[in-house]
């Protein structure tokens, strides 16, 4: 698995998803898709339009990895997970063909999701790319719509050291005539996506050309009044997902249902608005800053690369408050240009996930003492949280980052008995 052992468990090419689809009768090509790559916004971007087809009454595919706490995420139906028994009979019935290619774990995954889609009959489904793009195994489908939402530094090992390296692997998504959604003007990139459009002659749409948030607060949710720039009409959208760097994904999500609603998608403006109240409740979306206690406020988020930090300091400057606390662990194959954007100012809980790729804590607090971040050392980012939590004054606000895999190990039940205990 790519996500325990890191890049030993990468293929490179598509032979293997395409043998293991045409065993199946090439599930892919009996429903419609929406294709949604990206370094960062990729998985609040493919569950907000999953939300919107949901409730505009099509029966909707969803497939998304990683998953957090129960592999069946990766494939869900109108929100609902695959059930366990779909599961077993698939692994059973393509046992053999996995004996003689051997797959890769994200492989089986993607084969077993079109199966589960085409055999549920879905409408459309939105397909998460995994990692990168051209050589993704999601990349057998023709979709209706591509999207990519944002290039950033991440998996440099395997993507390339440049943005516009990143942006060519992520580019390789495009397909011929048709159209591509592009979240982010990005300098280094545009001229990328530019380029592999033209020669796919596949219409290009940087989706802030149309949209412009205008003003936006936090809260538990977010607000964002937008100008659809085309007509001029205002919208105030309220978002059940309140991370600030969501105001980009929305105009990249609100684009993308702008090209559906020209392709024939009956997607109405009452719609979108109802959808992107009850993302979370629609698609089971966690762990995009997601808050699981106030006073203080504690806030689980995946981001785990620079541009995904940067995002997320970004709305902790927003927030007032007396100390911050960040529970932190990190894999092994990430830079220490993330340790460098962390406040200084802050308490750390250095912590590390159960896979064999993470970085172990004593080194994590090693390295990050290098960058004059302060803290301590725990096995398992349940005991730094509980011990941030004892520590924290109800004005304060608690982090949980670095890794989806340390979001993905959190015991909800469990913090929730502590913080009773704690209270009481």
């Amino acid at each position: 698995m790519f996500s325990r052992i890191g890049t030993a468990a990468y293929k490179k090419d598509l032979t293997n998803i395409n043998i293991l689809c045409e065993h199946l009768g090439n599930p892919h090509e009996k429903f419609k898709s929406i294709h949604v790559a990206g370094t960062n916004g990729k998985g609040s971007v493919s569950h907000m339009l999953a939300a919107i087809l949901q409730t505009a009454g099509y029966k909707t595919g969803l497939c998304t990895s990683p998953h957090l706490y129960d592999f069946r995420e990766r494939m869900k139906v109108n929100g609902d997970m695959a059930n366990e028994d779909f599961v077993v009979a698939f692994v059973e019935r393509l046992q053999s063909t996995i004996n003689k290619i051997e797959p890769s774990f994200f492989e089986i995954s993607i084969a077993m999701s079109f199966d589960y889609f085409a055999r549920q009959k879905v409408e459309i489904a939105v397909i998460e790319v995994g990692l990168g793009g051209r050589l993704d195994s999601t990349n057998i489908i023709t979709p209706e719509l591509s999207v990519i939402t944002n290039i950033g530094l991440d998996h440099t090992n395997l993507l390339g050291n440049t943005l516009k390296e990143i942006a060519g692997e992520k580019a390789g998504i495009i397909k011929e005539n048709i159209p591509v959604v592009i979240g982010e003007r990005q300098k280094e990139t545009t001229p990328v996506f530019i380029q592999k459009a033209t020669e796919k002659k596949a219409p290009l749409f940087f989706a802030e050309d149309f949209f412009s948030a205008q003003h936006w607060k936090l809260h538990d949710a977010l607000n964002v009044i937008v100008e659809k720039k085309t007509s001029g009409d205002i919208t105030n959208y309220r978002l059940d997902l309140p991370g600030i760097y969501q105001i980009k994904n929305i105009i990249t999500t609100l684009q993308a249902a702008d090209i559906l609603q020209k392709k024939g998608f009956d997607i109405s403006n009452s719609h979108l608005e109802l959808a992107l109240q009850n993302v979370k409740g629609l698609t089971g979306l966690y762990g995009r800053w997601e808050v699981i206690h106030h006073e203080p406020l504690i806030v689980l988020e995946v981001a785990h690369n620079v541009d995904g930090i940067t995002q997320m300091l970004a709305h902790v400057n927003q927030l007032p408050y007396n100390n911050l606390h960040i529970v932190f662990g990190m894999v092994n194959d990430k830079g220490t240009e993330i340790l460098d954007l962390l406040p200084k100012k802050a308490t750390y809980y250095f912590t590390q996930a159960n896979i064999p790729r993470a970085l172990p804590a004593e080194e994590l607090r090693q390295s990050a003492g290098k960058f004059n971040l302060r803290g301590e050392q725990f096995n398992h980012v349940n005991e730094a949280l509980k011990t941030a939590k004892e520590n924290a004054l109800k004005n304060d606000i608690i982090i949980v980052c670095g890794s989806i895999f340390l979001i993905a190990e959190i015991d909800k039940v469990r913090f929730s008995n502590i913080i009773n205990d704690l209270s009481g």
